[in-house]
């Protein structure tokens, strides 16, 4: 069993800086990438930040030069560092990764419980 545990999400204002984090456990035997994806109540899940263990990161259109993916290397974590926050960015924040549990079986989706990030005007 994968879980994906999320933390760091809260209330900021305009302006502000959070720091999401984010762990995958249990039996993991590649992870071929890692990313977080935001939500709005009525909408879609879109993609936020994606990163892969060699380091290629990409970002969303709207949050490129003010998030900044990191991690997954010798751990198996993300993290994603967020300046300069807009009440647009209000959203509940979700990890998710790409993995697989044996060398012999696909890679699926993992998600984690999603966490609140809440930016004020």
């Amino acid at each position: 069993q994968v879980q994906l545990v999320e933390s760091g999400g809260g209330l900021v204002q305009a302006g502000g800086s959070l720091r999401l984090s984010c762990a995958a456990s249990g039996i993991i035997s590649s992870i071929a990438a890692m990313a977080w994806y935001r939500q709005v109540p009525g909408g879609q899940r879109d993609l936020v930040a994606h990163i892969t263990p060699g380091g290629s990161t990409h970002y969303a259109d709207s949050v490129r030069g003010r998030f900044t993916i990191s991690g997954l290397n010798a751990q198996n974590s993300v993290h994603l560092s967020m300046n300069g926050l807009k009440p647009e960015d209000t959203a509940v924040y979700y990890c998710n990764a790409l993995l697989r549990t044996s060398p012999t079986r696909p890679d699926n989706n993992y998600w984690g419980q999603g966490t609140q990030v809440t930016v004020s005007s």
